[in-house]
């Protein structure tokens, strides 16, 4: 606001004086409804008004509206003030304009209009007041149409240096709003010259301008380098007194001298040798002046000089070349870690961790761990240990990961809630990424999960389950501790899942130990089931169900549980239904299933599993809370794989059918119908021929797990399999697609040639009454003892019975109502489902391959692409197929190349591949190798069809 003395404007003065004088809300605004009316009054009835009376109304209005009220009237006054050529009522006509008027007012272009008028006048003061408008407005139309004229001012050499200061500043504004303002070509160097100018301030404007240039185009701006590091070294070696006019507090140019390294910091270490040296003299000044003793003790002194040194520093941590300066900077910011200024201290913990990160100053850092731990326990500031917890996590590796993980845990107990979770995140990642010994690294999440269960997030404790089962050397100390653990009055719910889940998989490992017996074990999980959520409760009874495999003598004591009213009348559904499904499965499902399997793939010798960031699910049914990979379950063969599921092509289809229907079509679980006493004879009594489109249905199973198998208007066989070392298993789900009922139906399973020898299959008989719309099922398990070429054939009968004048939906095989339908199915069973995937390096990769170089061990099959070359989708049908895909090793990136170990009862079979697409040609060449040629070929055979 201009003085109201110099200008004369008394009338302001008092009025001004009046509304300070009011004694309440209600006087003020009264006064100053009148005075509204008055100048409203003067605006449209006094056509004499002159400027000086113009310009005390308008700083009225302006007054009043810097109070908080509404101004609606007085702007064409104000546009018309920007006219004279009296500077007072100019300002105030800009000051109004900029404050007032809205970009998209009907009044821009008059104002836009005056601003050009300024803009070419010779009187620099209003030059200056047109370029403070546009940068205070900063508009889209104003960046269009003034946009070209304030860089030629910027640049022209009859520009006072005041004018060229405000015309840099006014030229940023409008760059950020339209970054074409500035024309290109020899407009970069010249603005990049505004560096060498002689006047400090059109320095310092024009650094700023250049910053944001050069974060868009950093090419264009390159030349900004030398410059940049040439004025910083003449501030930076200069006393106060050769930059009196702009020193602060005894430091030269300071907000110059942080501009130049922040412009600095958008490019790498200079290219020239002498730039280079140049910069790293003027950042080891900085570092020098920052151990002399203050010229003075006020605050502004010190906070100006660390601006320059903390500014410094980040130019030095960006380099990232230096480790002579990089040592120097991190011993500087380790003086500031105990200073008395939290400011200071926060800084320095800041950019500590940066400088963790460069392997020149790793170590130095590490120096300062204890003082870091210290002021981790002592700060009172929770942002400064926020800091702290931070640098910590960024020091660590394998020589301090004990220590610092164990200090983060001491303090966690007596951390702010608000840095809790991020903690407890930074301790799992560090346990994990520098564990040696996995027992410390069970006991470190254990410990986690018991100080700060709350904050624990499920992929924390998904990922120690993942490790546990992956690593058989910790499976039975992880199963003491956390029954030990669970031990604890005050267990959080976390523990519990935990706990149930390895009790679940590896409670066997502890149980000759008459302290944690399966009794023992029971009624410990038991005793917190009613004190946790229902997921919980749901993983626990899952729990549950594998103590029946795993200890049969508490099967009794588990069944009891699973029987009471508080499990199948449960108010969760889903509890319920767990209930009942296991119930069931306990009471009714033959023990040579539940048993546990002799030879468990928990005995056998594995590939190495690649890493997964996800744990995916072991539950058949989806069921348990916690998805974590299970490559030795206790389940073996047993438990877990007698809990199919109806495949969704399968429900999906079948779900079509009549309401009355769905109930009995998706119930897996309901009362077993009566089995027939024998399965007839001549179950394949037909031709023996396979039914249309059996071939095609097989060869869709070769890279997928899932789907139907056969499908025509009277019966839908849908397929889910799962395989395991050298066991596999199939869930066949028969559903009856009409009205009308199926008798003596049967499905059995023959073995062609000698494949009995090499492919043990066993499938026990189905009901043979399958009711209209209904659905039965029909587990196969198969054992690979050796390898096989030809796969088992399904062949199913059973009649249609007809009903009143219904007749029978067309049949491929029969189209009479009655009569004895046949299918004759192959059974997705390929030498491809025993495939475990393994990880291989490059190097290990083509020796091996090498090696395998004879034409016996090779197959190799050139081809035409009969689907389209889609990388992704390639990669799908690789997995599919069963073998490992190794990424990285193959040179050509457009290769893929895989390896698996074939498993059998007797031996197991490296496999090595390598898929070669030909683009251009539509063509693949597909080469396998292994210890076996029939392997290869067979393997090759198969894969060949998918692509």
């Amino acid at each position: 606001m201009p003085t109201v003395k110099g200008d004369g404007m008394r009338g302001l003065a008092v009025f001004i004086s009046d509304i300070r004088n009011c004694k309440s809300k209600e006087a003020e605004i009264k006064r100053i409804n009148k005075e509204l009316a008055n100048i409203r009054s003067k605006f449209k009835g006094d056509k004499t008004l002159d400027g000086y009376q113009k310009k005390k109304y308008v700083c009225k209005l302006l007054f009043i509206f810097l109070l908080g009220h509404d101004i609606d009237f007085g702007h064409m006054e104000a546009v018309n003030l920007l006219s004279s050529n009296k500077y007072t009522e100019k300002q105030i006509g800009y000051l109004f304009i900029s404050v007032l008027v809205n970009e998209n007012s009907d009044l821009m272009q008059l104002v836009i209009q005056n601003i050009k008028n300024d803009m070419s006048s010779r009187t620099p003061i209003h030059i200056n007041l047109a370029l403070h408008c546009i940068a205070n407005i900063g508009s889209k139309a104003m960046a269009e149409t003034l946009g070209p004229e304030v860089p030629k001012l910027l640049v022209s050499g009859d520009t006072i240096d005041e004018v060229k200061q405000s015309a840099a500043l006014c030229l940023l504004r409008l760059y950020r709003t339209d970054s074409h303002c500035i024309p290109s070509g020899e407009y970069h160097s010249r603005i990049i010259h505004l560096l060498n100018d002689q006047h400090m301030g059109v320095v310092t404007a024009a650094t700023s301008l250049i910053h944001d240039l050069v974060l868009d185009n950093p090419e264009d701006y390159k030349g900004c380098v030398s410059l940049a590091v040439s004025r910083l070294s003449r501030i930076v070696t200069s006393s106060y007194t050769d930059l009196q006019d702009y020193t602060y507090y005894f430091v030269p140019a300071p907000w110059l001298s942080v501009k130049l390294l922040r412009l600095l910091q958008c490019y790498g270490p200079p290219d020239d040798p002498a730039n280079r040296g140049r910069l790293n003299e003027c950042l080891e000044t900085i570092l020098n002046k920052a151990q002399e003793p203050p010229k003075s003790k006020k605050v502004q002194h010190s906070n100006s000089k660390n601006a320059v040194l903390f500014e410094a520093i980040n130019l030095i941590i960006h380099h990232d070349s230096e480790p002579n300066l990089l040592v120097r900077a991190c011993n500087q910011l380790g003086q500031f870690l105990q200073h008395r200024e939290t400011n200071l201290r926060y800084l320095a913990l800041e950019s500590m961790c940066l400088l963790a990160s460069s392997e020149f100053s790793r170590e130095a850092v590490k120096k300062h761990q204890e003082t870091v731990v210290t002021a981790l326990k002592t700060e009172r500031d929770v942002s400064v240990r926020q800091r702290a917890v931070d640098l910590l996590y960024a020091m660590c590796d394998r020589t301090n990961t004990e220590e610092i993980v164990g200090e983060m845990l001491d303090y966690l107990e007596k951390a702010d809630y608000s840095i809790r979770e991020e903690m407890v995140l930074k301790v799992a990642i560090l346990a994990e990424k520098f564990a040696v010994d996995y027992t410390w690294y069970v006991d470190t999440i254990l410990n986690l999960i018991r100080i700060a269960g709350d904050f624990v997030s499920e992929e924390v404790w998904y990922r120690v389950i993942q490790i546990v089962i992956n690593r058989e050397d910790v499976q039975g100390y992880a199963a003491k501790m956390v029954f030990e653990a669970l031990q604890a009055p005050a267990c959080h719910e976390n523990m519990v899942k935990v706990g149930g889940y390895i009790l679940g998989e590896f409670g066997n490992l502890i149980a000759g130990d008459p302290r944690s017996s399966p009794q023992v074990q029971f009624h410990l999980l038991h005793s917190k089931f009613h004190l946790c959520s229902a997921p919980t409760r749901g993983l626990l009874l899952s729990t549950y169900v594998k103590f029946i495999n795993l200890f049969p003598e508490i099967k009794q004591t588990i069944q009891d549980v699973l029987k009471n009213d508080n499990q199948l009348r449960n108010a969760d559904a889903e509890l319920q239904q767990r209930a009942v499904e296991y119930l069931s499965l306990s009471v009714r499902t033959s023990s040579d299933v539940l048993a546990p399997s002799t030879a468990s793939p928990v005995q056998l010798p594995q590939a190495q599993p690649p890493p997964a960031a996800v744990p995916p699910s072991t539950d058949l049914l989806g069921l348990d809370a916690a998805p974590v990979a299970q490559p030795a379950s206790a389940f073996g063969m047993g438990m877990a794989m007698a809990m199919p599921v109806a495949p969704a092509a399968a429900i999906n289809s079948l779900a079509a059918q009549p309401a009355a229907a769905q109930n009995t079509l998706l119930d897996i679980f309901d009362a077993p119908p009566q089995m027939p006493a024998a399965v007839p004879s001549t179950a394949a009594a037909d031709t023996g021929a396979l039914s249309p489109g059996a071939e095609e249905n097989f060869l869709k199973f070769i890279c997928k797990n899932n789907g139907v198998l056969f499908e025509n208007d009277l019966l839908q066989i849908g397929v889910k399999s799962e395989s395991k070392s050298m066991y596999c298993r199939l869930v066949l789900f028969f559903g009856n697609k009409t009205s009308m009922q199926f008798s003596d139906f049967s499905s059995t399973v023959t073995s062609p040639d000698d494949l009995a020898s090499r492919l043990v299959v066993k499938a026990p008989p189905v009901n043979s009454i399958i009711d209209g719309g209904a659905q039965v099922q029909q587990i196969i398990t198969a054992e690979c003892v050796q390898e096989f070429t030809v796969a088992p054939l399904l062949n199913i009968r059973f009649v249609l019975q007809q009903t009143g004048s219904q007749s029978p939906a067309s049949n491929p095989d029969s189209s009479s109502g009655g009569s004895m339908q046949y299918i004759n199915l192959k059974v997705p069973i390929m030498m491809s489902k025993f495939f475990q995937p393994t990880t291989m390096s490059s190097a290990d990769f083509f020796t091996r391959w090498n090696q395998l170089n004879a034409p016996a061990h090779e197959y190799q099959n050139i081809f035409k692409a009969n689907f389209p070359m889609d990388r992704d989708g390639n990669k799908t049908k690789l997995m599919g197929f069963g073998i490992g895909l190794l990424e990285g090793v193959d040179p050509n990136p457009d290769n893929f190349v895989c390896a698996g170990i074939i498993h059998s009862r007797s031996a197991q079979i490296g496999v090595l591949l390598r898929l070669e697409p030909n683009k251009a040609a539509l063509m693949y060449r597909l080469t396998l190798r292994s210890s076996k040629d029939d392997v290869s070929k067979e393997l090759g055979r198969l894969l060949s069809s998918q692509f």
